[in-house]
């Protein structure tokens, strides 16, 4: 495998929490991550959502301005992506974290040509800060990391399901699972495992995603060895 973007939701840091980082889930997707590396990959980089923290679609809910709520999510990915650091350093791993959302204090700003020293160097590259712009997600922001890293696979960690559905499986007991979908076929049936701009990039770039669950054991690891039950996205089938 020469080169992947592993994009995890923000929920599957929370554990049994409500919310925020459940340390043990941090730990256990940090030494995933790590391991994964050793294996016969070239290079990984990581996109986080921040969803643990808050979700910008969830703005009309609460009364707030969609464009401010967008970017509290974007700072959500900035806490769990700090935090992914941090816990892939103390277990001895090399780790570039950059942000599309500026906060250069802290932070290096996002810079595709940096990105991609960075992975030649040996690094886990952890890109935090979503596109930086609203009215997008942190699917978009992985589809254009793996564009401009040249990454032709993407893992899409999912919470509590193990693929793609024809409808929702926790609603409809006869929901069919695909094993295998081609982007476009996304964008006809209108399937809700990524949004239609990210799936139109991975169209445009022949980018393959694989859809797994998070939840079920090593699922990380497996996703790598390629020993995990998902759903694969391509151009063509």
């Amino acid at each position: 495998m020469e080169r992947c973007i592993l994009k995890l939701s923000g929920g599957a840091l929370k554990g049994k929490r409500e919310s925020g980082i459940d340390p043990d889930k941090l730990l256990s997707i940090a030494a995933q991550i790590y391991e994964a590396q050793k294996l016969n990959i070239k290079s990984i980089g990581i996109v986080f959502g921040g969803g643990n923290f808050f979700r910008g679609r969830d703005s009309e809910k609460i009364g707030l301005d969609r464009v401010d709520c967008d970017y509290l999510g974007m700072l959500g990915t900035i806490f769990n992506s700090v935090a992914l650091k941090d816990a892939l350093e103390k277990l001895g791993a090399k780790v570039k974290l950059f942000t599309s959302l500026e906060v250069p204090k802290a932070i290096e700003t996002y810079d595709k040509d940096k990105a991609n020293k960075a992975f030649e160097e040996g690094y886990i590259v952890i890109f935090a800060g979503g596109t930086g712009r609203p009215y997008c997600s942190t699917d978009t922001a992985t589809l254009e990391k793996a564009r401009d890293t040249h990454a032709k696979l993407i893992l899409m960690a999912k919470e509590g399901t193990d693929g793609v559905y024809d409808s929702d499986p926790n609603k409809n007991k006869n929901a069919k699972k695909y094993d295998i979908l081609s982007h476009k076929e996304i964008l006809e049936k209108r399937l809700e495992v990524m949004d239609p701009d990210a799936a139109l990039i991975a169209d445009e770039e022949n980018i393959d995603i694989l859809v797994f669950n998070i939840d079920e054991g090593h699922a990380i690891l497996d996703a790598v060895k390629g020993n995990i039950q998902g759903t694969l996205i391509k151009k063509e089938i």
